[in-house]
């Protein structure tokens, strides 16, 4: 066989996988919403090997660009705002973001952000470069789920991972805003009585959760929205960005649960901190990977009713 022969071969066989695979995905997305075949594909899909290497690579530089970006919020805090109360702020919102070990990990990044200036600016390069390796497996794997084959070049990934990765920023400064904002208002109703109550607590946690949730919507949407190489119906994964950001706080709470038991500590010694995260980080990619291909079979299932209601 030819080199030429063996290269039509080749391309006919991806040519034949492609169009089996939009067959099984047609087939599915013509099932009613919520079906039993549709959880299947997604529990298939989540079974495959290719997701779990996407989800281990976003893991791993999700830990690598986490703590630069903590970094580098507190000097912001601290530069720009030149606001204690915006740094303690901060340090609140990441613990509630942390599932593990946020005392420990805020109180080393706070050390680290103030007196050296060339930590600063190592954090800021290196949370540039860590971005593209969380985003560019991101995209590539929001490709495959959409049913794009081809990708972004190496510059306009750069490109766009600066940008959400903006857009995280924004989301952080966001939430600690939104969260001055309802620890003003609390104090304003409790003006006159005590604040060092059970109820007062209670409210200010509750109040700090919600501003996480709307965070964690915002990020889940930015990156199903804008990561994929083509344009992205904002209906198609709207619904999806809160259903996962819903279900990334609760699967965040069975996990801080489920600590205890795993007892990383006796098995990783002074690392289990990075394991504890790193888990977290892998656990919190198959989910988001689940949300995309769920948003792609119901985007498909509306557009197949669509097409047979055309006259």
């Amino acid at each position: 066989m030819t080199v030429e022969e063996s290269g039509k071969t080749s391309t006919g066989n991806l040519q034949q996988d492609t169009l089996a695979a939009a067959t099984e995905q047609n087939l599915v997305a013509a099932q009613p919403t919520g079906s039993l075949r549709q959880m299947v594909a997604l529990g298939r899909y989540l079974l495959q090997t290719e997701v779990h290497t996407y989800a281990f690579s976003v893991a791993a530089n999700a830990i690598l660009s986490l703590f630069p970006f903590i970094v580098l919020l507190l000097t912001i805090s601290r530069v720009v705002f030149h606001s204690p109360r915006i740094e303690v702020l901060i340090g609140d919102v990441l613990r509630n973001f942390l599932p593990t070990s946020g005392d420990f990990v805020v109180h080393n990044m706070e050390k680290l952000a103030h007196p050296h200036k060339k930590i600063q600016i190592l954090s800021l390069v290196a949370l540039l470069i860590t971005s593209t390796g969380v985003f560019l497996p991101l995209e590539v794997a929001l490709n495959r789920v959409w049913g794009i084959h081809k990708d972004r070049s190496y510059l306009m990934n750069q490109l766009v991972s600066l940008g959400l990765a903006f857009c995280v920023g924004l989301l952080a400064m966001a939430s600690v805003a939104m969260t001055e904002a309802q620890q003003s208002f609390v104090g304003w109703l409790f003006v006159g009585q005590n604040t060092n109550g059970l109820f007062y607590a209670v409210v200010t946690h509750t109040l700090l959760n919600v501003c996480a949730i709307l965070a964690s919507i915002g990020l889940f949407f930015f990156i199903y929205w804008i990561l994929p190489n083509r344009s992205i119906p904002i209906r198609a994964v709207l619904p999806t960005s809160i259903v996962v950001g819903l279900l990334w706080e609760l699967a965040k709470v069975l996990y801080m649960r489920a600590l205890p038991w795993l007892d990383f500590q006796s098995m990783y010694g002074p690392f289990y901190v990075s394991v504890g995260l790193m888990i977290w980080a892998f656990l919190s990619g198959l989910l988001l990977l689940a949300g995309a291909q769920f948003s792609a079979v119901r985007h498909g299932q509306r557009m197949a009713i669509s097409s047979r209601r055309r006259p």
